[in-house]
């Protein structure tokens, strides 16, 4: 599948959803993030929570906390699709801002259905599956969409 297909994909899904205007507790919103995000320059490894992050500023992870903390929403680091697919089953989710590269998300957004999906793709400066970096406005805005803006401190 060409990547000009996939994000046609995505951003078909992501309208999709949006006009869906599906609400949800901060508390059933989940952010899925790939393991790839953390920088393999850190010392500190981050493959499970984000609670590992030591908020050294080398990646995006240590925002992706602060958002996390001020929606007070659900979020995890998964290695692959099998994972995502794991956490995503669980019925206490009703909907999923998820990051990854546009291939897994594709995948994601199918293996999920009928849960909402709302796929960020993930930036890859260094190449796949290395070093990538999250949009951090485009999943605050996502959480938004789901919670309805509701902030929560």
């Amino acid at each position: 599948m060409s990547s000009l297909f996939q994000r046609a994909v995505i951003r078909l899904n992501n309208a999709i959803v949006r006009r869906r205007r599906i609400r949800a507790k901060p508390q059933e919103v989940l952010i899925l993030l790939p393991h790839c995000l953390h920088h393999e320059s850190c010392p500190q490894n981050v493959v499970r929570a984000l609670d590992e992050c030591r908020r050294c500023g080398k990646c995006s992870l240590a925002d992706l906390v602060k958002a996390r903390n001020d929606y007070g929403v659900l979020c995890c680091v998964v290695g692959g699709g099998r994972q995502a697919l794991a956490r995503v089953k669980d019925p206490a989710i009703k909907a999923v801002v998820a990051v990854a590269c546009a291939k897994e998300l594709v995948a994601g957004i199918w293996a999920a259905f009928p849960k909402p999906v709302l796929a960020v793709p993930n930036l890859t400066p260094e190449g796949p599956c290395r070093n990538t970096v999250a949009d951090i406005s485009a999943v605050v805005a996502a959480v938004e969409v789901f919670t309805g803006g509701a902030e929560r401190k």
